[in-house]
């Protein structure tokens, strides 16, 4: 994980930083927040928990806002290389911020409401994600930002079940389906998307209706705390990047393996902000390319570990790594040159200065259980 606070007293708290307290979870400074690193189970039975039933994670540190007017989605298009205008009602995409030289701003969450664009960004990006937006927004088209609302995942192959008694109406979305729902009597908006590979959904609820929805969600059986220990490994298992780790605004798109997020129609515009040295790369090639790396062994690859081939040629650098619970074995992400990237390559990774084997894997190391 990243984004660590220097200094506590400077810390803010989510609507449900006294929950995390009663739970007995252990604190830490997470992106300017107090956020919950786990409870008193520990992040192994916690990730478990999401893979074989269902966790709650508290992602209120994360940025919400809207995009209003009528051509808020072709504005929009001017800073992400999605196909906005294409996205339907009732419909969610993941798309990137980039810049002019073609590096990634932010990740973020586009949900088509109807009357407005939904957005979810990082909690470390946001201010800087809306003042991007405001500052290239044209006439008539509203930057809002929701900080008087509070944002949990409910994750893992038994968050449908849950959902079906709680909000039936949530429980019927399809993958990346979004809608305005009540869950458990409350007003929300309701996502049917995460950050961990499994089924889930992302609940967003007025701040003051956070801890009671949450504490209604943990009654349930199937469902328990987890905190951002979890979700690092989740999302690590399952290929998916890290702001800060594996994406920032150096990383093309097409080094970090999200070509995927260029929408058809946009690749035959190429007008969005960065497009050309974007497109530059995809035709021409990356210099180096995001892959999967699983260590032989048991010691972990921590993120800035260096890469090399198996004759001491430097070939890359670690951006994410640890131990994947659900394989019970090592895994990690980082970026090597593109001679070094297939598929099984033998590769060397320097471990407190000492060479450790590993190969070069496909993504995800956990396969995605998305619904339909």
């Amino acid at each position: 994980m990243a984004e660590y606070s220097p200094d506590p007293a400077d810390l803010k708290t989510t609507p449900l930083d006294a929950l995390h307290r009663r739970l007995g979870g252990r604190m830490v400074p997470f992106a300017g927040y107090a956020m919950p690193v786990q409870y008193a189970g520990g992040i192994i039975a916690e990730h478990s928990q999401c893979r074989t039933q269902a966790a709650l994670f508290d992602v209120s540190h994360m940025g919400q806002g809207a995009l209003l007017g009528a051509d808020a989605a072709k504005a929009l298009e001017a800073l992400v290389p999605g196909d906005i205008q294409g996205l339907k009602p009732g419909r969610q995409r993941y798309t990137l911020f980039t810049n002019e030289r073609g590096g990634i701003i932010d990740d973020l969450m586009v949900a088509n409401a109807g009357d407005k664009l939904v957005l979810v960004v990082n909690a470390s990006r946001k201010a800087i994600d809306f003042a991007h937006l405001r500052a290239h927004m044209p006439a008539g088209v509203k930057v809002e930002e929701w900080p008087d609302r509070a944002l949990m995942a409910l994750q893992g192959p038994e968050a449908a079940t849950v959902m079906a008694r709680l909000s039936p109406a949530a429980a019927a979305l399809s993958f990346m389906g979004a809608g305005a729902v009540d869950v458990a009597g409350l007003s929300c908006w309701v996502t049917r998307s995460g950050y961990t590979g499994e089924d889930g959904f992302e609940i967003s609820c007025m701040a003051e209706d956070a801890e009671r929805l949450a504490e209604r969600l943990l009654a349930e059986p199937e469902v328990a705390p987890a905190g951002l220990g979890a979700r690092d490994s989740l999302r690590l298992e399952a290929g998916l990047c890290l702001y800060g780790n594996d994406i920032d605004e150096n990383t093309n798109p097409v080094e970090a393996d999200l070509v995927w997020t260029i929408g058809k129609r946009r690749k035959m515009e190429w007008n969005f902000l960065g497009a050309h040295p974007i497109r530059e790369t995809l035709e021409n090639g990356p210099h180096q390319i995001r892959v999967g790396i699983r260590p032989e062994g048991r010691a972990p690859a921590r993120a800035g570990t260096q890469i090399t081939a198996a004759d001491g040629t430097p070939a890359g650098i670690v951006t994410s790594g640890g131990f994947g619970p659900t394989l019970g074995a090592p895994v990690a992400m980082g970026y090597v040159m593109r001679p070094f990237a297939a598929d099984g390559t033998a590769l060397d990774l320097l471990v407190r200065g000492k060479p450790l084997p590993g190969r070069v894997a496909p993504l995800p190391f956990v396969a995605h259980r998305y619904a339909r």
